[in-house]
């Protein structure tokens, strides 16, 4: 009996974009005899690497599971294992007739110089080499059709590791989308709050500015007019907010991309410009409230970049 395929695939599998690089699939099958279990194990990579533990006289399927986890996978460190048993005994036994004879004939010889008791029956046969272990012969035709069912085996175990992937795929969509949620919620706080300072800004500016022309009236109108603009430049966080709501744009669009392979790397990369961004809105708030908002923030972005880890 042949490798039983895989059930069908559920609905949501055809268009799920999103895949982990974590999984697990078994599949098993026998034919005349022989039976096998193949394992394949997935965790997380930087790129597609392979490795393979298959038994002695078994080495050729390496280059079929290449190609199957190959066409299926674009990254991630899949390790795959071949299991065989037999499942009914297939060696038998034959006796070496020539070699017994030696063995009489050296038994006969040393009995006309020693006298001795004669050796027993389990001791002759016990002899290396008397008694023969006989491999089943392997024809070219039954080699092709085992290999061919082993394949099929592997290729339903393949099957069953995407679909375990995407399926977990599914769930990390949910979490990243939740945490892209999270963040835009935080941004538009921050912008609420930033929107709000003006006027505060402004008293307090108006008190240090008469504090320093209290000191040092000879200060013209205009260099104060220069550095309220420079003091009001280094606090606007307008411009962060506005790259971090492309970059929640962006790490949107690459969730909802069927891009196999690239998604991980591209939700890396955006997960490093919004700590960017996340960081200089910290060091510009000026603002318990902000600098609160940015440290949340952050904890969203580290959050999100743990999971996007996972991510195909």
């Amino acid at each position: 009996m042949a490798a039983v395929l895989p059930p069908p695939k559920p609905k949501w599998f055809e268009f799920m974009a999103l895949a982990s690089m974590t999984g697990f699939a078994r599949a098993t099958g026998q034919l005349d005899g022989l039976a096998w279990a193949w394992e394949v194990k997935s965790v997380n990579g930087r790129a597609l690497d392979l490795r393979f533990r298959l038994p002695p006289g078994f080495d050729a399927l390496e280059a079929a599971a290449r190609q199957a986890l190959g066409a299926k996978l674009k990254r991630g460190s899949v390790t795959c294992a071949l299991q065989i048993s037999e499942t009914q005994s297939r060696v038998s036994y034959r006796l070496n007739e020539a070699l017994l004879d030696q063995v009489n004939g050296i038994i006969g010889r040393v009995a006309e110089k020693i006298e001795t008791a004669a050796p027993r029956l389990d001791g002759i046969l016990g002899l290396r080499g008397v008694i023969e272990v006989v491999e089943p012969e392997v024809d070219e035709a039954a080699r092709e059709a085992r290999e061919a069912a082993l394949t099929q085996g592997l290729k339903a175990a393949v099957e069953r590791l995407a679909e375990n992937r995407a399926a977990e795929g599914k769930h990390l969509e949910a979490i990243l989308t939740g945490l892209l949620d999270d963040m835009a919620a935080l941004a538009a706080e921050a912008r609420r709050v930033a929107a709000a300072r003006p006027d505060a800004w402004r008293t307090r500016l108006e008190e240090q500015v008469a504090a320093v022309l209290d000191k040092a009236p000879a200060v013209s109108e205009e260099r104060l007019t220069q550095e309220l603009a420079l003091i009001i430049a280094r606090g606007d966080i307008r411009e962060e907010l506005d790259r971090l709501a492309a970059h929640l744009a962006a790490a949107r669009a690459a969730i909802a991309k069927e891009d196999p392979g690239g998604t991980g790397r591209r939700l890396d990369f955006l997960a490093q410009e919004l700590n960017r961004e996340a960081n200089t809105l910290c060091s510009k708030s000026g603002d318990a409230e902000l600098t609160r908002i940015g440290l949340d923030l952050k904890l969203a972005i580290d959050r999100f970049r743990e999971q996007a880890a996972n991510v195909e």
